[in-house]
């Protein structure tokens, strides 16, 4: 028999900061990367925001979060909080 990570693959896991937490259990985590551009090969900064299920609301404004992804819990929500890496200081 299989192991269940076998049977549905790894689940992508991210790592960025909380900017809003305003709703119940959602927070928003804002993810930075680098990359090039393909034209001018100059590095330009990239973020996108993902909707995060935190089911304990302990994660504040400004925490270093890991977020993982799951199966879809709302309409925009697909990720949910792993760690807090981080506390807001």
């Amino acid at each position: 028999m299989r192991t269940t990570t076998e049977q549905r693959g790894e689940r992508k896991v991210r790592q960025g900061r909380v900017v809003s937490d305003a709703m119940d259990k959602t927070v928003v985590v804002e993810i930075q990367r680098k990359t090039t551009h393909p034209l001018y090969r100059k590095i330009i900064n990239r973020s996108e925001k993902l909707l995060a299920h935190d089911e304990t609301n302990e994660v504040n404004v400004g925490d270093e979060v890991r977020v993982a992804e799951t199966r879809p819990l709302s309409k925009r929500k697909r990720w949910r909080v792993v760690e807090v890496i981080e506390r807001a200081k």
